[in-house]
């Protein structure tokens, strides 16, 4: 499975962005779908997360501010991000959690960093 993320920029304070997170190859399901970030000199945390039953997941730091969608028809997984601030700032990462056809094992698949910076 590969992942494509894309949407990150520049944006001030209060603003608003939304990332993409495409993705393709083959799978038997898909367990989970995720976003982290990972801020310079801190450890990747995770900001959003929905399982396979379509339960969400926001830690305190982001919600009501943060909300995971998917489209399953275009393989497409979002995270729209309002009321940024700049302690938002980080490289946001897409991770699937799959079971692999081949050996019908579960994998992490992660997509690369795309950059949101907030500024002030």
């Amino acid at each position: 499975v590969q992942l494509q993320a894309s949407g990150g920029g520049l944006v001030q304070a209060g603003g608003s962005l939304r990332l993409s997170c495409a993705y393709s190859g083959r799978y038997y399901s898909i367990n989970a779908m995720e976003w982290y970030r990972q801020a310079l000199g801190k450890q990747r945390e995770l900001v959003a997360g929905i399982t396979s039953g379509g339960t969400t997941n926001y830690p305190g730091s982001v919600k009501g501010r943060f909300t995971l969608s998917r489209d399953n028809a275009m393989n497409t997984v979002y995270l729209q991000m309002v009321s940024l601030k700049p302690e938002d700032t980080a490289a946001y990462y897409c991770k699937i959690v799959a079971r692999r056809s081949e050996d019908m094992r579960i994998y992490d698949y992660w997509g690369q960093g795309t950059l949101v910076t907030v500024s002030s």
